[in-house]
């Protein structure tokens, strides 16, 4: 059975209480576990070290909405960790994704083009920075193992 799939149009991204519209998300986890080797033959593997970070693409409206709350933070540096949640769902298939405590830095705030044709972006790249890291679909990407103690 055959129907509608998820794309990039199905989704609606929330940082912390704020929906916004993205022109762009990205989100990557970089899960440094490994196989371990023995004589330089695989026998087995061993934990590493994770981290995830994304971006995320606005126009000068949902731009706007973020300065506001940096506004009210005191700066864009000041302002606290959001969770973002990207969230998807047709008729058949859904997806939600959770990003925990993620810090926004800001890159690429003016890319002027006097030809015009194209509306203003802004990129906003982000670090995960909670031990509740990421869910997919509510399933924790760590262990309890991995967070215990934090």
């Amino acid at each position: 059975m055959s129907g509608q799939r998820l794309s990039g149009k199905n989704f609606d991204v929330t940082l912390g209480d704020m929906l916004l519209r993205v022109e762009k998300a990205t989100l990557e986890i970089e899960d440094n576990s490994s196989t371990a080797k023995d004589r330089g033959v695989p026998n087995g593997w061993v934990d590493g070290d994770v981290a995830a970070s994304g971006e995320i693409e606005v126009d000068a409206r949902n731009l706007n909405l973020i300065m506001e709350a940096a506004s009210s933070a005191g700066s864009f540096r000041e302002l606290p960790e959001f969770d973002i949640l990207f969230f998807a769902k047709t008729g058949t298939d859904e997806l939600k994704v959770q990003a925990f405590g993620c810090k926004l830095k800001l890159t690429s705030l003016l890319d002027i083009d006097s030809a015009g044709g194209e509306k203003h972006i802004s990129k906003i790249p982000f670090e995960v920075t909670s031990p509740d890291f990421v869910r997919i679909n509510g399933v924790p990407y760590l262990s309890e193992e991995d967070i215990e103690g934090l």
